[in-house]
């Protein structure tokens, strides 16, 4: 079986949409004509070209394409036949298709060529508001921001890729990403599996925390909490069935925080080991049956139609690279972060208040792990 792949022109010249390969229009030539020479003018090239084009393409196909007969026409053979008549109806049932193809890649592609746009990637553990603020930004947000501000007609598309707190970072340190969602607990202080986590990966005067809410972090549970949990030591104490996170990401941190101050381990709750790839995940997988209960976040539950018990309280914060900061896109994400449209959109969504959201915060102060001298701002 031979693969396709895919290949598109950038141009300037409108032209049909097709998907078309080299081959199918070598062979219509050579066939229209009756011989190689003359489908070579008809297609503008030497009868070199395409006689080596032509045995190239039978090498790899492992078949014959044409058949040359004394005082005859050239013909495709029966293999070459068929390749016609697949790609006509390929095309013939396809065009839609291919044309809405089309349609979406040039849409993508403006926004290359608009200098109103800003394309912003970031790399972010999975969040609700995250989710929402995306939408929020494609919706166009010229309406919530001052008409005063400078470049206050910027639009702005976030390229928001879903991955681990830990991940997300090390996405940016890496260069895959201009900026990174991660989050912690707010009485997370030093000596802590939070700071042991996140630390090595985050460097004063090198990044930046930007503010962006306060959210609320607990158990997710059946309707109605049939088993009556209030908090992880339920959990445990009942041996229900747990749906946890897996390595790397930030509630993974979080579970594993909590078990520390209770002085617990992983080995002390029932499915420690099976872990979901996101808060929806868990939360679809306590309503289905598959397990009794799991952390995350309220928004996730209500989604899911579930019962949610607060435990704990978290910041999420996005981090970039000082150098990024003047950047068009962190500062047209900063204004829109600021705004009260933005603020009035996330106060929807449960389990989630603005904290300082588009600031860009002092480190010692929302991550208490270092000393700083107060008069300089980390």
């Amino acid at each position: 079986m031979h693969r396709l792949q895919f290949h598109y022109t950038l141009s300037r010249v409108t032209s049909p949409a097709l998907v078309r390969n080299p081959l199918i229009d070598l062979l219509q030539a050579v066939s229209t004509q009756g011989s190689i020479s003359g489908g070579a003018r008809a297609l503008g090239l030497s009868y070199r070209h395409v006689w080596g084009e032509l045995k190239r393409w039978e090498n790899e196909l492992g078949n014959e394409l044409l058949v040359w007969e004394k005082g005859q026409n050239a013909r495709l053979t029966e293999f070459g036949a068929k390749l016609m008549w697949a790609e006509r109806q390929a095309q013939a049932r396809l065009a839609p298709q291919i044309e809405a193809l089309r349609a979406e890649l040039e849409r993508s592609f403006a926004l290359a060529f608009d200098d109103q746009v800003h394309v912003l990637t970031l790399y972010a553990s999975h969040d609700e508001a995250i989710s929402a603020l995306r939408e929020f930004a494609l919706r166009g947000q010229s309406s919530t921001l001052d008409p005063g501000a400078p470049d206050a007609s910027n639009r702005l598309h976030l390229d928001v890729r879903f991955t681990g707190s830990v991940d997300a970072i090390r996405a940016l340190n890496e260069g895959r990403c201009v900026l990174a969602g991660f989050h912690t607990l707010t009485n997370a202080g030093r000596k802590t599996r939070t700071e042991t986590t996140y630390k090595p990966l985050l460097r004063p005067g090198l990044h930046k925390i930007i503010g962006f809410a306060k959210r609320t972090q607990g158990l997710m549970v059946a309707p109605g909490n049939p088993l009556g949990l209030q908090s992880l030591s339920d959990v445990i104490n009942r041996q229900v069935r747990f749906a946890n996170r897996a390595l790397g990401s930030g509630t993974r941190v979080v579970l594993d925080e909590l078990l520390d101050q209770a002085g617990l381990t992983g080995a002390d709750l029932a499915g420690y080991e099976c872990t979901e790839p996101s808060h929806a995940a868990v939360a679809q997988a306590v309503a289905s049956g598959q397990c009794d209960a799991g952390l995350g976040i309220e928004a996730a539950a209500h989604q899911a139609g579930l019962d949610f018990v607060p435990l704990v309280q978290e910041r999420y914060h996005l981090v970039c690279l000082k150098s990024a900061l003047e950047q068009p896109g962190i500062q047209q994400l900063r204004r829109l972060l600021q705004s009260s449209d933005w603020h009035a959109r996330m106060a929807l969504i449960p389990g989630y208040v603005n904290q300082q959201s588009g600031d860009v915060l002092a480190m010692r102060k929302v991550l208490p792990w270092w000393s700083f001298p107060k008069e300089k701002t980390n």
